[in-house]
Order: structure tokens, then sequence, then C-alpha cells
């Protein structure tokens, strides 16, 4: 009876000491853990600078060309002439200014392309954003499952340490003989085994929520809540892939990288239209030739003569660009379609299985468990039956969280399938 009461102390021991490890902190729920997840994972931060960048490289694809200017000084003396020197009696100077003019919007489309790439980008950033908050809810939801299987362990132990307090009276009265007790006793050993396992797994989880959130919080100081639960309804299938059509960024990026191809392919063309260069200049002291032209302007046209080159490598390899990337979202689409049909049908086999076990073989492992358990003590039932009955009732419940976190997990991958959370 001693050694019992000892196992009673230890089993409520380990209740004390999850209480005391969580006492006084904050739970957090999922959206607070999303939250703390956008504003501090350090690979989200690093693509928003990149987006960043890419809008600072529309300022520069806006950019007018500089104008030039040239200053020209020329006729200055090296040597003395009949014997005088004087170095800047015939210097001549010159200023004079260029300017390139772009024709055919050329400014203009090399802005719209770099908004583009810039939308681009963004759409990238959510799809990496989607994959990694998918990785999250995968955590938090293994998280959720261990607290559930802990929680679960911890009954089944203090149920069973009632059981052989009983058992351990029986004994006394000889109503039941020592072999019996003792193999109660060694029965014990699993549901201790489950407890510690289930510990660690909490602890596991736990850890790699923390890793996601680059958070340095102890383990024993995080904690995390929320339902762990099906439901039993799903939305059609047709609105669901209406939805992932209309919100997945993966598929945006691809649509928005058609529209930059087909401005990058009339930037192209634009860039092979000829830009004149105008030029202006004046003179001082030019000619001693010609005494009226001491102080002169003039002005010219540079117009380049596109006879070889007329950017035709890049407006070919722009227009294939387009229809490369025209396959990409053909692609990109098809795999909206693949995702989202594959994560409703391992959601719904799911729910074809949690239905029942919710419906009937919980409560019937129950009162199985609490039936020959009450026979058992009272001499109506033998011991195998008894260990088997407890056996099966573990096993249920133990099934019937698991397939709560399949569902759970295929939640996630139907809401990564969409491109938002259809199904919290």
């Amino acid at each position: 009876m001693q050694r019992l009461e000892r196992r009673l102390w230890r089993g409520m021991a380990v209740v004390v000491c999850l209480a005391g490890s969580m006492w006084g902190q904050r739970a957090l729920t999922w959206q607070q853990v999303r939250d703390r997840f956008e504003a501090t994972n350090p690979t989200l931060l690093a693509l928003q600078a990149g987006i960043d960048e890419s809008r600072a490289s529309e300022i520069t694809a806006y950019l007018r060309p500089n104008p030039d200017f040239t200053l020209l000084t020329d006729g200055t003396q090296i040597t003395p002439y009949n014997g005088v020197w004087r170095p800047f009696t015939g210097t001549d100077l010159s200023t004079s200014f260029s300017y390139l003019h772009e024709r055919d919007h050329k400014r203009e489309l090399r802005l719209a392309s770099a908004r583009k790439g810039t939308a681009v980008a963004i759409s990238q950033r959510d799809d990496q954003e989607r994959n990694l908050v998918y990785n999250l809810r995968n955590a938090f939801v293994e998280a959720l499952q261990a607290k559930a299987v802990l929680a679960l362990a911890t009954d089944n132990l203090a149920y069973y340490d009632r059981l052989l307090a009983v058992s351990s009276d029986r004994y006394k009265a000889g109503d039941i003989a020592r072999v019996d007790l003792d193999r109660l006793e060694l029965q014990r050993v699993q549901y201790e085994t489950d407890v510690q396992t289930a510990l660690v797994n909490v602890r596991t989880a736990k850890i790699e929520l923390l890793q996601l959130l680059d958070d340095r919080t102890p383990v024993d100081r995080f904690d995390i809540a929320g339902a762990f639960e099906f439901h039993e309804s799903l939305p059609p299938v047709e609105e669901l892939r209406a939805t992932a059509l209309a919100t997945r960024p993966d598929l945006k990026a691809a649509m928005e990288s058609v529209e930059k191809a087909n401005t990058d392919y009339k930037l192209a063309v634009s860039n092979g239209s000829t830009d004149p260069t105008f030029s202006a200049w004046w003179t001082h002291n030019p000619s001693f030739n010609n005494p009226y032209d001491n102080e002169t302007l003039g002005v010219s046209v540079t117009v380049p003569l596109r006879i070889f080159d007329r950017n035709q490598g890049e407006k070919a390899r722009t227009l294939l660009d387009i229809r490369r990337n025209r396959r990409l979202e053909d692609a990109a689409r098809a795999q909206v379609f693949s995702d989202v049909d594959s994560a409703y049908a391992t959601l719904a086999s799911n729910l074809a299985l949690l239905r029942p076990y919710k419906a009937t073989y919980l409560q019937l492992a129950t009162r199985v468990r609490d039936t020959v358990s009450y026979a058992y003590q009272h001499g109506g039932s033998s011991l195998l039956d008894f260990l088997q009955a407890q056996q099966d009732y573990r096993s249920v419940q133990v099934n019937y969280l698991n397939l709560i976190g399949a569902y759970l997990s295929a939640a996630n991958q139907l809401n990564m399938a969409v491109g938002r959370e259809v199904i919290e």
C-alpha cells in the first residue's frame, strides 16, 4: 500500500510540475503566434528587404539621362613667340552642353517594368510566407496534439492508480492473489512511459515553435492554447477552387510575370528606336582669321544611324520570354487545382474516420472500460479481460487524438492550397 501511495504522489507531482512550470505565463493563441512570427522571423524580414530594394530600383528606372558639360581650351602657348612668352594671349575658350533625348516612352516603360517587377517580388514574398506559415501551423498543431496526449496520459495514469488502490485493498482482503496484484503493478510502467514520452514530445514541439519564432524564451516559460477539435462540415470544393484561383500568391506571381514580360517586350521595341543627342556650345576667341567671331554660339543634332543594331536580339528574347511565362502560368494554375483537390480528399478521408470515433467508438471504449473495471473489482471478470479493456480504451483514445492531429494537419494543407485560412 505504501508503494501505491508513493506512486500516486508521483503522478500528482507530474501534474503539479506541469502546472508550476506554466504558472504566471500567458499561453499564446494561433493568431498571436502568427503575428509574432510575421514580426520576428528573419526569413520574412529578409524578403521584405528585397521588396524595398525592388521599389528603390523604380527610382533608378525613371531617371532621365544626365546632360554633359564640356570645357575646352586651345591655343595656349608653350614656347615663346619672337622672344616673348605670353601663354594665354591666344587661348581659345569653349563650353558645350549636350543631352540625349529618349524617345518612344522609354522612361515610362522602364518604370512600368520595374513596378511590375516589384509586384512579382511581393507575390513571391507572399508565397514564401504561405509556405513558412504552413510549417508554423504544423508545429503549432504538433504542440497542441502533444499537450492533448499528455493530458490523456496523465488522466489514464491517475485512473489506473485509483484501480491499483482498490486492487491493493482486495488483495489485503484476500479477494485476489498476489500474482494478480503484481501483474497489475507491472502494467503501470506502460502508463508511466506514456506520460514521460508525452512530456518529451511537448517540449520538442515547443522548441520547434520557438525556433520558427526566433524566440529565446525558455521552454518551461512558453506555452500555447487552442482548440484541438474538428469541424463536421467542409466548404464545397468548387468554392475552394475559386478562392484559390483568386488568392494563391504563386499563381498571382506567374500572372504578373506574364504582364512584366509583355512590358519588357514593349521596352525592347522602344529601345530599338533612335535617340538623338542635342548639343550647344559657346566659344570665346575661336579664330584669328575671322575678326567677327570672338564670341560664337553653335548647335548640333546627332542622330545614330541604326543600320545594323536595332535591338533585334532583345526583341526576340523578350518575345520568347512572354511565351515561357504563359506556360509557367498554365502550370501554376494546374498546380492550384491539383493541390486543392488532393488536400480536400485527404481532409474528407480524415473526417470519415473521425465521425464514427466521436459518435460511437469513444463512448464504447469508455463504457467497456468502466464496465469491465467494475466487474473485475467485484470478481465478475478476469484479470486478462480487465487489462485488455484498459489497453483498448487507451488505444482508442490515442487513435482519436492522432486522427484529430491528422485532420488539423490536412486542414493546414488545404489552407495552404487555397492560399488563405478557410478552415481554422
